[in-house]
Order: structure tokens, then C-alpha cells, then sequence
């Protein structure tokens, strides 16, 4: 199947590694340019250069409120035109209620919900009919998952600006979608399930909860990404996707 994303633009922020890392892979197979963040200069740069010369690296921290206009600027100074953002950020600080800050509820905010809502604004702007934005998003924003009280807060938040922009932006050809992963096969996921201090058994029994029977790929999350991103989804807008292994019990 064709995606028709030879030649085509996008934005992916967080994608030095994990899941931004491999849907950037993923669109470049595909035959798109793309302009990848990360917080440092070394980390993006080297990004960049194992997708070769269709990827451009630039530091940019999403909490950064001139990052976003830096990101839309790049990728019309290399490629000459933009045609998606994909916003991805690592997710925030893990904790409960009781215990997560005042101070760490800022970060989380900054980094995960207002510079989202940055890009997004920036790229609304930029984008022609056929333009895409798109949210890596989190299972949190149906069902709150213990110990991530930050991202249960904001990323629902975030599904529903996303939604919104969806119906704003819809008359001009443009489209919004959320993206959420379940238990991915990530460094992060990796993190997480260690801080159990039973890392094994936390896994054993999340896979036991996925009715596929195992954690995804971060291939796997990367070509689904990819495809919604493309003018192959080009009538699949307003919509939260989760790709998840079947984990999610609702509809």
C-alpha cells in the first residue's frame, strides 16, 4: 500500500528515541522528510543521522515557548514546506496525588499539555488543506493508570483539545487525531515497570492483562502512527487511537 508520503514534511518532537524515534523511522522508510527534537543538540543530532539525509536534527525542548516557531522555521528553511506535526514528549514524573508537587505539576504542565498546545497552534498556522497534526497521547485519557497521577491529569486535557481543534480545524482540510500506546516496549515502559521493585512480575502480569499476550514494539507503534499521519487516513480525523495490544476494555 502506497502511504503517498514521498516527498511529504512533518515535525516529530521527543523522537531521539522511543516511540518519537520510530515513527520518524518509519515516515523516512515511507519516503518522508522529516524534522526531529530532542532536548540537546548532541541527542537530535545523532538522532538524525541513523535516518540518513531525509532527517534534520534540532534541539528543542517542548516547554520552550519559542521552540515551536523554531521547529515550523526548520522544517520550511530544509525541506521547503511542512505537512504534519507529530507531538510527542517523555511523559511526566510518576506518583500519586499525595505526593507529586506543586513544582513537578509545572514542569509536567509546561512540558506535556502548553508546549503541545504550542506546536499545535504553530503548525494550524503553517499547514495548507491536506496537513495533519498528531498527539501521542496515553491510555491514561480513558482510564487512569496508577502511579502516573500527572500524566491521568493532563493527557486527558489534551484529548480534549485535540478533539477541539479537530472541529476548528476540519473546514480547511486539515486534520487532528490522538494517538495512544498502551504497554509499549520502550526504555520508559521499562522504567515503569521497575518501579514496582518487582520489575519481572509487574511485566508478567501487564502482559497478562493484553489480550494479544505481550507488550507491543515501538515498529509496531511507529508504522501506526505513520499510516495516520498519511493522506492514506486522509478522512480519519477527531479520533483517539489507541494501539494497545486490545487492553482497553471499552469500546
Amino acid at each position: 500500500m502506497d502511504l503517498g508520503l514521498t516527498d511529504r514534511t512533518y515535525i516529530v518532537t521527543g523522537a531521539t528515541r522511543g516511540l518519537g524515534l520510530a515513527t520518524a523511522r518509519e515516515l523516512v522508510a515511507e519516503g518522508a522528510r522529516v524534522v526531529i527534537s530532542g532536548r540537546t543538540e548532541d541527542s537530535a543530532l545523532a538522532a538524525a543521522a541513523t535516518l540518513g539525509e531525509r532527517a534534520l536534527g534540532v534541539a528543542a525542548d517542548n516547554a520552550d515557548p519559542e521552540a515551536a516557531a523554531r521547529l515550523v522555521a526548520a522544517a520550511r528553511e530544509r525541506f521547503g514546506r511542512l505537512d504534519g506535526v507529530m507531538i510527542s514528549v517523555g511523559g511526566p514524573a510518576p506518583g500519586t496525588a499525595a505526593d507529586n508537587t506543586d513544582e513537578q505539576w509545572l514542569a509536567a504542565f509546561e512540558a506535556v499539555f502548553l508546549g503541545a498546545v504550542r506546536l499545535a497552534r504553530a503548525a494550524a498556522a503553517a499547514l495548507d488543506e491536506g496537513g495533519v497534526i498528531g498527539f501521542v497521547l496515553s491510555g491514561s485519557v480513558y482510564e487512569p493508570i496508577g502511579g502516573l497521577t500527572l500524566s491521568n491529569g493532563l493527557r486527558p486535557g489534551l484529548a480534549g483539545f485535540a478533539k477541539s481543534l479537530a472541529n476548528e480545524l476540519g473546514p480547511r482540510g486539515i486534520r487532528v487525531l490522538g494517538i495512544l500506546p498502551g504497554r509499549i516496549a520502550t526504555d520508559r515502559m521499562t522504567q515503569l515497570d521497575a518501579l514496582s521493585g518487582d520489575p519481572e512480575g509487574t511485566r508478567a502480569r501487564n502482559t497478562a492483562a493484553i489480550p494479544l499476550g505481550r507488550y507491543g514494539t515501538p515498529q509496531e507503534f511507529g508504522r501506526t502512527a505513520a499510516f495516520l499521519l498519511s493522506p492514506a487516513a486522509s478522512y480519519v480525523t477527531g479520533v483517539m487511537v489507541p494501539v494497545d495490544g486490545g487492553a482497553r476494555r471499552g469500546f
